[in-house]
C-alpha cells in the first residue's frame, strides 16, 4: 500500500474515532419524573429543608425548622399576592410568600421555532398552573437567628411580606418588601433588576429594641427534580460554583454521592473567603447566587430520592445589629441566558469573579475560548451565524496552511517516487526488512517525510473537539438560521431523505428516536459527497479490504453526523471543500495534478470476475 493511501486511511480512522467517541457518549433522551404515585405538590409537602447555618464557627445556637424550605402547599402559594416583573429580557412575577422569585421567562428565547411557541421558562413555582410543563425551580432568601429569637421571628421561605399595591419590578422601579416580626425587628428586602439578567437583593434589618441582636442572612436556589432535557457527556449540567478562584462542577447524577453531614443530610459545604458564586447551570440557561462582598459559605445539597430536591445556597456571616441600628447584606442573582457578552459584563464591570467560566469551555478551554471569540466577532460582522462558521473554517485552514502545504508537497513527492518504490518492491521480493530499509533510504535521499500527511489531521482533532464544544454550548446558535431550510444551527438538519426532503406528505422520525439515524438530511448528504470527492484525489487502493473501507467511509460519516448540530456539519463540509481545493491546487503546482476524473470514472467501472476475486 502506498503512503498516500496510508495517510488517507489514518485520517479516516482518526476522524471516525473522534465521531465514535462523541456518539458513544450521547445518551438517550433522559427524563426525570416524580416517583410513582407522588405529585409535585406531594414532594413539596414532604421535602426537607436546608438546615441553614452561617459561616462555620460564627453561630453557636439555633437551627432551621426541618421543613422550612417547602412546607408550603399548592393552595397557600397560589393565594398569596404577586409582584409583576417586566424588563426587556425577562418577564414573570415574584411571590410575597417568602419574597421568592419563582416565575421567570426569557422573552427573547422560545421553546421551539413555532410562531405560537411560549418563551423559555426559567423559574417555576410550586403548584403552578403549568406544573406539568415546568418543575418547581425558584430562589428564596431569609435570615437565621443567632440567639434571642426563634426561627418564626425571622423571615424565611413561608413568611408573607408586604409591598406597595402598585409595585412592579422593572429596571427603573425597584421594589421593597417589608415584614415586621412584632418583636422589635423590621426586615426589608429591596429588589432591583437591570435591563438584562442581573437582580440585586439587599436584605436589611432594623433593630428597634433596646438590646443587640445577632442574625445571619442566606439565599437558596431550589430545584425539584432534574430538568426534562437531553444531556450529553460533553456538556456539564447541574451545580456550578466558584470558590476563591476554584471552579467546581457537580452533575445531577452525582448529587446522591454527596457526603452525609451532621444536620445537613447529603451536602458539600465550602467556606469562601475571597469571593465567588454558586448556582445551577443548564445548556443555555443559568441561575446563580453571588454575594457582593466578604466571606460566605457555599453549600450544595440534595434531599434524597423521595423528595428529589436539589439546592445550592450562600450563607453569609452573622451580623451584630446594635440597638437602634440597621444592618444590611447585598447579593447578586443572575437568572437568564448564558450570553457571553452579558456574563463578561457582569464579570468585568460588576465584579462577579471569573463569571465567564460559568460557560462550560471544556478540556480544550485554551482553544475553545479564542475560537469562540473569533466566531462571536465574525457573527457580529457578518450578521449570520452560518456564514460566520464558514468564515471561521477559512481562518482555521489559513492558520494551519503552512503545515498543510508541507503535507501536500510531501504527497506530490511521494507520487514522483512511485516508480522507484515499485521497482524496489520487485527487487526486495518477500524480504520485508530489505524493503523497509530501501524505502527509508529512498525517503532520506529525496528528503521526503511519509508521516507529513498525517500532521494536519492530528492537529485538526483538538480543533474539531474545540469547535464542536463551541457550537454545542454557544447560545448564539440557538434557533439561529442560515439559509433556506436551515432555521436552527444548533439542531440537526430538519429535512429527510425518507420523505424526499418534504416532497412526500408523510412525517419522519423525531430527533432522539432510534430510526432518526436513517433520516438523512441535505447537509449530511453534502458532507458525504464532499468526503467522496476528497477521496478521489487519489486512486483507490489496490488492496480489496482497503478499497472497501474507502468506499464505505463517506456513507458511514453521513449517518454518524446526521444527528449532529447543523452548524457542526456545515463546518465539516466547509473544511472538506477547502481541503480538497488546497490539495488539488498545491499538488498541481508541483507537477502532480491529481487524476480526479479518471479516479471517479474508475470507481464506476464494472469490475471483471478476476478483479472481484
Amino acid at each position: 500500500m502506498d503512503n498516500q493511501n496510508k495517510n488517507l486511511i489514518v485520517a479516516a480512522v482518526l476522524s471516525a474515532l473522534v465521531l465514535i467517541v462523541w456518539t458513544v457518549f450521547f445518551p438517550p433522551e433522559q427524563t426525570t419524573n416524580p416517583p410513582a404515585g407522588e405529585t409535585v405538590s406531594d414532594q413539596a409537602a414532604s421535602s426537607t429543608a436546608p438546615n441553614i447555618a452561617p459561616t462555620p464557627g460564627a453561630l453557636d445556637t439555633a437551627t432551621r425548622d426541618a421543613n422550612s424550605v417547602e412546607n408550603a402547599t399548592e393552595a397557600n402559594t397560589q393565594n398569596v399576592p404577586r409582584i409583576a416583573i417586566k424588563t426587556p429580557e425577562v418577564e414573570g412575577s415574584l411571590s410575597l410568600m417568602g419574597g421568592r422569585l419563582d416565575d421567570l421567562s426569557l422573552t427573547r428565547y422560545k421553546e421551539t421555532l413555532d410562531d405560537d411557541s411560549p418563551a423559555v421558562r426559567l423559574l417555576a413555582p410550586i403548584g403552578g398552573k403549568d406544573m406539568n410543563a415546568a418543575k418547581p425551580y425558584y430562589v428564596v432568601y431569609g435570615w437565621l437567628p443567632a440567639g434571642g429569637y426563634s426561627a418564626d421571628q425571622v423571615p424565611g421561605p413561608r413568611t408573607v411580606w408586604t409591598a406597595p399595591d402598585d409595585a412592579t419590578l422593572t429596571p427603573e422601579t425597584p421594589v421593597t418588601l417589608t415584614w415586621d416580626n412584632g418583636a422589635g425587628l423590621i426586615f426589608r428586602r429591596e429588589i432591583s433588576v437591570d435591563d438584562q439578567y442581573l437582580f440585586t437583593i439587599r436584605q436589611s434589618v432594623e433593630n428597634t429594641t433596646d438590646t443587640d441582636v445577632r442574625l445571619a442572612p442566606y439565599g437558596i436556589i431550589a430545584r425539584h427534580g432534574i430538568p426534562d432535557s437531553r444531556r450529553v457527556y460533553v456538556l456539564h449540567e447541574g451545580a456550578v460554583r466558584m470558590s476563591d478562584g476554584a471552579l467546581e462542577e457537580i452533575k445531577y447524577k452525582n448529587f446522591d454521592g454527596l457526603e452525609q453531614t451532621a444536620g445537613e443530610g447529603l451536602a458539600e459545604i465550602t467556606s469562601v473567603s475571597d469571593g465567588g458564586w454558586t448556582g445551577f447551570t443548564d445548556k443555555y440557561w443559568m441561575t446563580t447566587l453571588a454575594p457582593m462582598k466578604g466571606p460566605f459559605t457555599s453549600v450544595v445539597k440534595y434531599s434524597g430520592e423521595q423528595s428529589d430536591i436539589y439546592q445550592t445556597e450562600t450563607r453569609l456571616p452573622i451580623m451584630d445589629v446594635a440597638a437602634g441600628q440597621t444592618a444590611s447584606a447585598d447579593t447578586h442573582l443572575f437568572a437568564g441566558a448564558k450570553e457571553w457578552e452579558a456574563i463578561r459584563h457582569y464579570q468585568d464591570d460588576v465584579g462577579i469573579p471569573k463569571f465567564v467560566d460559568s460557560i462550560d469551555w471544556g478540556w480544550f478551554y485554551f482553544l475553545t475560548k479564542p475560537i469562540f471569540r473569533v466566531l462571536h466577532w465574525l457573527h457580529g460582522a457578518i450578521g449570520n451565524m452560518g456564514w460566520a462558521i464558514i468564515a471561521l473554517t477559512c481562518l482555521i485552514k489559513l492558520i494551519v496552511f503552512p503545515l498543510a502545504r508541507k503535507s501536500y508537497i510531501s504527497m506530490a513527492r511521494m507520487k514522483e517516487l512511485q516508480p522507484e518504490m515499485e521497482a524496489l518492491k520487485e527487487r526486495a521480493g518477500d524480504d520485508r526488512q530489505k524493503l523497509q530499509q530501501g524505502m527509508m533510504e529512498l525517503y532520506k535521499s529525496n528528503k521526503v517525510n511519509p508521516a507529513a500527511g498525517c500532521l494536519p489531521i492530528l492537529l485538526q482533532i483538538p480543533i474539531f473537539f474545540s469547535l464542536y464544544k463551541v457550537i454545542y454550548v454557544t447560545i448564539e446558535l440557538y434557533h439561529a438560521p442560515w439559509i433556506g431550510w436551515i432555521h436552527d444551527l444548533s439542531a440537526p438538519d430538519p429535512t429527510s431523505v425518507l420523505n424526499l426532503f418534504g416532497l412526500m406528505p408523510w412525517g419522519t422520525p423525531e430527533p432522539g428516536s432510534m430510526l432518526f439515524i436513517l433520516s438523512l438530511g441535505v447537509l449530511p448528504i453534502l458532507l458525504g459527497i464532499s468526503m467522496w470527492f476528497q477521496q478521489k484525489l487519489n486512486p483507490a487502493p489496490t488492496d480489496k479490504s482497503q478499497a472497501m473501507i474507502f468506499a464505505w467511509m463517506p456513507v458511514i460519516f453521513m449517518f454518524m453526523l446526521g444527528s449532529f448540530a447543523s452548524g457542526l456539519v456545515l463546518y465539516w463540509i466547509a473544511n472538506n471543500t477547502i481541503t480538497f481545493l488546497q490539495q488539488y491546487t498545491i499538488m498541481s503546482m508541483h507537477g502532480k495534478r491529481p487524476d480526479l476524473f479518471d479516479n471517479i470514472r474508475s470507481s464506476f467501472k464494472r469490475k471483471s470476475p478476476e478483479d472481484q476475486k
